[in-house]
């Protein structure tokens, strides 16, 4: 027979109480260093660093006031700089439109031109279907002689899906309306103002010159060339070119 299995070795039991004893003990450790944090002494210069903080949070603060203003400056002047080049982009612009206009008149390689018009601008005058018109005029051939008469504009339109022409008359809504006079030796601006009926589709103008001697002079040009024109080829200023 064999011997009865002897029972496992029982295992001895630890030690809580040593465990709890540390836990008190590192409590009592934290909750004395809390009470030295918040009741132990102050130090004797305490204010002086307070002050010295309040000091330095105060010129940090002016400092930052100073750069956001200072970036704020610069950011207007890198617009007005834009700006001024852009005025001094469309100065050069206007300036060479001179010369290529003036090249027309002198010199000996410049070509000679009879009457025409050379340029025509179109610009609406609020929402009553009033529009202003700017035509420049210019001759080369007769430099003595003062070319006068008178202009007049003719409308060519989609009304309805129909193209009709619209005449200096109902232009100007009034029957035997007078031409815009006109007297120059060289060139000249001539100006006024037209009545686009409601419902039309203005398509093509033609300006019209009766010259007080000789041949009528006719030229037609795109509505949309007209009034979309940024400015009038313009004739520099003075009046030079008026004979």
């Amino acid at each position: 027979m064999t011997d009865p299995a002897s029972p496992a070795p029982r295992r001895k039991p630890g030690h809580p109480r040593a465990a709890i004893v540390a836990l008190v003990a590192c409590a009592l450790l934290l909750g004395l260093w809390g009470a030295w944090r918040s009741f132990g002494p102050i130090p004797p210069n305490a204010r002086e660093l307070l002050e010295t903080q309040a000091r330095r949070i105060e010129a940090l603060e002016q400092q930052n006031t100073t750069l956001a203003r200072s970036d704020q400056i610069s950011r207007e002047a890198n617009r007005d700089l834009q700006g001024t080049l852009a005025d001094r982009d469309e100065e050069i612009a206007g300036l060479r439109t001179d010369i290529a206009f003036y090249e027309r008149f002198v010199g000996a390689a410049g070509q000679r031109h009879g009457l025409s018009v050379h340029g025509l601008q179109l610009k609406p005058q609020g929402k009553s279907g009033v529009w202003h018109f700017v035509a420049t005029l210019t001759q080369n051939i007769n430099r003595d002689a003062i070319n006068s008469g008178r202009l007049t504009l003719a409308l060519e339109a989609s009304s309805a899906g129909r193209m009709r022409t619209l005449d200096w008359n109902t232009l100007r809504q009034q029957a035997n309306a007078a031409g815009v006079d006109y007297a120059f030796k060289y060139f000249q601006q001539v100006e006024g103002d037209i009545v686009l009926p409601e419902g039309i589709v203005p398509v093509r103008v033609s300006v019209r010159l009766r010259p007080a001697s000789g041949t009528a002079v006719e030229q037609s040009f795109a509505w949309s060339d007209a009034a979309g024109a940024t400015e009038a080829p313009r004739a520099p200023e003075g009046s030079a070119g008026r004979g």
